[in-house]
């Protein structure tokens, strides 16, 4: 369900800019800035590449295109 919320100029500004650079939508970038950050409150001891590595992983496992490991 989509929900509407006021964000600054600035903020809509830079998510455009780097929304492109990652080829996301405006909604796209923003959403990927708050899942992130999201991460990063509730882990404040990982970097930001290990997270991003994470949620990668996390998606092929959703999309079936890797295997959870399996110890042992």
């Amino acid at each position: 369900m989509a929900t509407a919320v006021r964000i600054s100029e600035k903020l809509v500004d830079e998510a455009k800019k780097y929304g492109r650079i990652d080829h996301r939508s405006l909604a796209g970038q923003i959403e990927h800035w708050a899942r992130m950050g999201k991460c990063a409150e509730e882990n404040p001891d990982l970097t930001y590449s290990l997270i991003k590595e994470i949620l990668i992983g996390m998606d092929e496992l959703e999309q079936g295109e890797k295997t959870e490991y399996t110890f042992g």
